[in-house]
């Protein structure tokens, strides 16, 4: 058992035993400013791998439903495929995630790189060899992209259990930090993802994008399941997530629930990331018929990504955001800023004016669900965080499912005017969710 020493070489092979969880050091000045505590927590290189790991899942679904149009000449084969691996990937992760906690990620994500890399091949082939797409051939298709989003690891969530077992004697702005980045991360590759499939698809082959998600699965997901800081999230759960003795800093008081209620409370949290999610489907969704008036419905990819890239910047101010600033009220704060936003989503009646209300929008996202993490993080149980954060991310994709669903039947009869509701409405529920938590958490702390 060691403490990672200041001077060591952040990116130094670990010996067998569990190392000991590392203690932030004093402020030191940084080009990174406050980031740069990750690469002294984790290593230069658990950052990289940690991005680029979870890119293959931002590419699974489009590159599903670019595969599947293109072979079958069928929108609704590719629809429904793109739907299969978006269910598999809602309904496997929690599993790899309670998976994760009781065996250890190294193991969990080992096996789930082979499966998904397996699945991923199995749906080319069906899909490359099928004469027709209707009847048992199109259930074979969809089986298999069922068994891709089911098998896909979840680096995310899981990249965040590490961060929080390596702060675990840490200020809570340490974790704030690493939250940061990962909601970038997110970001970021949910952007790039689709794009590198449009890319591949239009200038080389269809197969290509899938065909690369399962190399990069292969190799990066297998370099992460073995990277040395899957030592302090396998470690177990004898090292309870509280602060360090005498740390004023390590957050608020309503951050840290008795654990008794911590599972009850999980809810709260998994509601608003469904919420989220609700959000984002049903957004892309209008922004689909808005542009669709203008004759670019194809376009509407890119007017997402507007959105994306100032979530994802502003994602990274939360890290520098006072710890005063309670974590339930930023919830509801942003929440609120998120609604008046969204609505004004409805204004617009050029691409251009369009473009500046997104660019708008995305400041107050990207803050949202960091904070909705890091309030995850803390009422999770200390021996089902993987569990958790699964399920946060799980939230996100039913959330989008249902967006996309409400969206588009409202955008069926009334056009775009009438879909720019939904992207309002699950803003609104956000922020009475994070009411809710306020409420419920401030009562928990008082017990």
């Amino acid at each position: 058992m060691y403490t990672t020493p200041s001077s060591a070489s952040p990116d130094a092979t670990s010996s067998h035993a569990a190392p000991s969880t590392p203690i932030v050091p004093g402020p030191q000045r940084s080009r990174l400013g406050k980031f740069g505590v990750l690469p002294h927590l984790a290593g230069t290189s658990f950052l990289v791998l940690g991005l680029f790991a979870r890119l293959p899942l931002a590419m699974l679904t489009v590159g599903a439903l670019t595969l599947v149009t293109t072979a079958s000449g069928s929108y609704a084969a590719g629809g429904f495929s793109a739907g299969a691996v978006g269910l598999g990937s809602a309904l496997g992760a929690p599993l790899l995630g309670f998976l994760a906690d009781k065996r250890g990620q190294r193991i969990v994500l080992l096996v789930s790189a082979l499966l998904n890399t397996a699945a991923i091949a199995a749906l080319l082939i069906v899909t490359l060899t099928s004469a027709t797409f209707s009847g048992g051939a199109l259930a074979l298709v969809l089986a298999t992209a069922f068994a891709v989003g089911f098998t896909c690891p979840q680096i995310g969530p899981l990249a965040r259990v590490r961060w929080m077992a390596m702060t675990r004697r840490s200020p809570r702005s340490a974790l704030d930090t690493a939250l940061s980045y990962e909601g970038t991360a997110d970001e970021l590759t949910f952007v790039l993802g689709p794009a590198l499939v449009g890319l591949l698809a239009s200038l080389i082959a269809p197969w290509l994008p899938l065909a690369l998600a399962a190399a990069l699965t292969i190799t990066l997901v297998s370099a992460f399941a073995v990277h040395r800081t899957v030592a302090y999230s396998d470690r177990g759960s004898s090292d309870a997530r509280t602060p360090a003795d005498g740390d004023a800093g390590s957050g608020p008081e309503e951050d840290h629930p008795a654990a008794a209620t911590r599972a009850a409370l999980v809810l709260l949290p998994v509601a608003g990331m469904v919420a989220v999610g609700t959000f984002f489907g049903s957004t892309q969704t209008f922004l689909t018929a808005f542009s669709g008036q203008f004759g670019a419905a194809e376009s509407s990819g890119l007017l997402y990504a507007v959105m994306g890239l100032t979530s994802a910047v502003a994602a990274l101010s939360v890290a520098y955001w006072p710890q005063r600033f309670r974590h339930t009220h930023r919830w509801m704060v942003s929440a609120a800023a998120m609604a008046v936003a969204a609505a004004a989503l409805a204004l617009p009646t050029t691409i251009a004016a369009m473009l500046v209300a997104l660019l708008f929008l995305g400041v107050f996202v990207g803050p949202t669900m960091v904070t909705i993490f890091s309030i995850g993080s803390a009422v999770a149980p200390a021996h089902r965080l993987g569990t958790v954060m699964t399920l946060l991310a799980s939230g996100i994709v039913a959330g989008t499912a249902v967006g996309s669903g409400l969206a588009g039947t409202l955008a069926e009869t009334g056009g775009a005017a009438a879909a720019v509701v939904v992207p309002a409405a699950a803003a609104a529920v956000l922020l009475v969710l994070g009411a809710v938590s306020a409420v419920a958490l401030r009562r928990v702390s008082r017990a």
